[in-house]
């Protein structure tokens, strides 16, 4: 006799994952919920149209209507229709005859849906509209105070013909294709900033509604990231911050009612930058479209003492009249901005050329036409300097991070030549050119020695430089009688928030005394 057992088979069910124990699952919930409240909605608008409608013979296929009607604007309460992250489209009311993605609801089968397929369709939401090259915006491109004319000129030689100087900056209008050429060659401005919404500003509520009636789906969405910054001019109100925060209020509550949610703050490196401007009444919406200032070119880390900002230095550049086809020199190069700045403009590198940008973050963004710009860009730079450009220093080091800054910049020391020197003593590397530079001056000069330091370069000056222009950035306001030297014009301008001037001198051969 043998002991038989009863056999049991043992089935190992795999359990399915719930859609809410993932972030992806609770996306597609929160999507399928919309889809549905949105098609009860549209089967409620189509009974009501069904009965207030009489039935009306159809037009034949190849009629033709003698006047368009004019399009329909969405309805104010209803979302503009979204793309999916990963290109899909949304469920709607008519996705029964397609493939659907995991989680998406399945469409009504009762009769009065199959009923409303021969029905005309009714206009689908309008997408946010993609920046047409046709499309004009009207712009602001902020500048160190100072440099506004020149700016001006900057511009309306890149052919924005209508650029008119504003408190520290400039305005013009222009289509998308002359925002992304704004960036790339602008060497003046600080920023290129699209206005997006303007309106009266009395109270903080006043800009938590200008921002929520302003269309930011169209630039970005709940899944980039924001920073938002304020400045103002005489305005009313008690709190910056809070402008501020209301400005982040009406962005992120606009998205959310929108797309179901709102973008994450990031101040350190955003995808998204929204500046407002507030005066006395009214307030300024912009978008940034540069991101990072212009002025980080992307080839300066070594700095020197005062260092000047880069648009600055190619300010200086401008109002000292320099022409790129002579010779440039800095007796006093420090890391060496000026002389950098001034071989770029000579061999017509553009200064955006090999730095990001923040449009490349924003909807829309249309990477191969701004790769054909940066193709023409690089076309027409020059092989070769014309004229030498030359840079002393008394400071080793300075001319160390002068050369590690000029490696950075992709230019060779065939084209900018740093030594170690003296001011005092060193003589021009051509008969004439343009002198420009930024001596130490207050803090980085002790007092016992200006009264020495300026004697004996203006002697190197006028003993050897005749027929060289000198430009001379400075907050000393009595540098021109310690040279001894009668400045042809003065340019207020400001190095930060130090206010200094341009002191422009012209050398003209026994024109000086002497001694």
């Amino acid at each position: 006799m043998t002991d038989a057992k009863t056999g049991k088979t043992l089935t190992l069910k795999k359990k399915a994952v719930d859609a809410g124990d993932t972030a992806e699952g609770e996306r597609r919930k929160r999507a399928g919920g919309r889809a549905r409240q949105v098609a009860q909605l549209d089967r409620q608008r189509e009974q009501k149209r069904s009965i207030a409608q009489a039935p009306t013979p159809s037009p034949r296929p190849d009629a033709v209507s003698e006047k368009p009607s004019a399009p329909r604007k969405p309805s104010a309460g209803r979302a503009p229709a979204q793309r999916d992250p990963a290109g899909r489209q949304p469920a709607g009311r008519h996705s029964a005859g397609r493939n659907r993605y995991p989680g998406e609801p399945v469409p009504d089968q009762s009769p009065e849906y199959y009923a409303r397929q021969d029905a005309p369709a009714p206009k689908p939401a309008e997408r946010a509209p993609v920046p047409s090259r046709a499309e004009i915006f009207p712009v602001f491109t902020p500048c160190p105070q100072g440099l506004e004319d020149a700016l001006v000129a900057e511009m309306q030689a890149l052919g924005f013909e209508d650029a008119v100087p504003a408190r520290a900056g400039c305005r013009f209008h222009t289509d998308w294709t002359g925002i992304l050429r704004a960036n790339l060659y602008s060497r003046l401005a600080t920023r290129v900033l699209v206005e997006v919404a303007y309106g009266p500003v009395h109270h903080e509520d006043d800009i938590l509604e200008l921002a929520l009636d302003t269309p930011w789906e169209r630039w970005f969405g709940a899944e980039q990231t924001l920073r938002v910054d304020t400045s103002a001019i005489r305005s009313p109100m008690q709190s910056l911050q809070y402008c501020n925060l209301r400005v982040k209020d009406g962005i992120c509550d606009r998205l959310r009612e929108r797309e179901g949610e709102r973008p994450s703050i990031d101040t350190v490196r955003p995808d998204a930058r929204v500046h407002l401007f507030l005066t006395e009444d009214s307030g300024t919406l912009y978008l940034d479209t540069s991101g990072e200032s212009l002025f980080k070119r992307g080839w300066r880390l070594e700095k020197g003492e005062a260092p000047l900002r880069e648009n600055l230095a190619a300010g200086i550049l401008a109002l000292s009249g320099w022409d790129p086809s002579k010779a440039l020199m800095d007796p006093f190069c420090g890391s060496g901005t000026i002389l950098i700045e001034g071989a770029w403009i000579a061999l017509g590198v553009p200064p955006g050329i090999w730095r990001p940008f923040g449009f490349e973050r924003l909807r829309h963004h249309d990477a191969r036409h701004w790769r054909d710009l940066k193709d023409e860009a690089r076309s027409r730079i020059a092989p070769r300097l014309e004229s030498p450009i030359v840079g002393y220093d008394l400071d080793p080091h300075a001319i160390e991070a002068a050369k590690s800054n000029l490696d950075r910049a992709w230019l060779t020391t065939d084209t900018i030549r740093f030594e170690v020197g003296d001011a005092r003593t060193v003589p021009p590397p051509a008969d004439t050119g343009w002198l420009v530079t930024n001596p130490p001056y207050g803090e980085r000069l002790p007092s016992e020695h200006d009264t020495g330091l300026w004697r004996e370069w203006a002697q190197n000056l006028k003993q050897n430089y005749s027929n060289w222009n000198v430009s001379i950035i400075s907050s000393d306001m009595d540098l021109p009688k310690a040279l001894r030297l009668k400045p042809l014009r003065r340019y207020p301008l400001y190095n930060g928030a130090l206010d200094c001037r341009l002191f422009s001198f012209e050398m003209v051969a026994a024109g000086y005394r002497q001694k």
